[in-house]
């Protein structure tokens, strides 16, 4: 059974970039569309980004442009690459299975098993 694990976080100030990371354990990811996900403080948890088992990609609005998905099916790892960050992008992400649509990704999880996830900070 697939199992995720999320590191990479840290903090950074408005305008810089960091890439988070998603290990896959238990199975290859070639098998899954992996999403990310984030929950700010006091907020609920938000679809960020995915990336499909054919490597296809989306983004929600408000990263369009500034993250980007990738995948090392050698490493068996998926990453997030977040640039030109912004305060509101302060939150604790977590990536997880999707569900596959076609050849693209969806934001349903594929079961609601969340790992601790990994926090951004963004400040000045």
């Amino acid at each position: 059974q697939l199992r995720l694990v999320e590191s990479g976080g840290g903090v950074v100030e408005p305008g810089e970039t960091m890439t988070l990371n998603c290990v896959g354990r238990g199975d290859t990811l070639r098998d899954h569309a992996i999403g990310w996900f984030r929950r700010a403080p006091g907020k609920e948890r938000e679809a960020v980004s995915c990336i499909s088992i054919e490597g296809n990609t989306e983004h929600v609005d408000s990263v369009q442009g500034r993250f980007s998905v990738a995948r090392s099916l050698l490493d068996n790892v998926v990453y997030l690459h977040m640039s030109d960050l912004r305060p509101e992008d302060t939150a604790v992400y977590y990536c997880t299975e999707v569900t596959p649509n076609q050849k693209t990704c969806t934001f349903s999880a594929v079961m609601d098993m969340w790992g601790q996830g990994t926090q951004v900070t963004v400040s000045s």
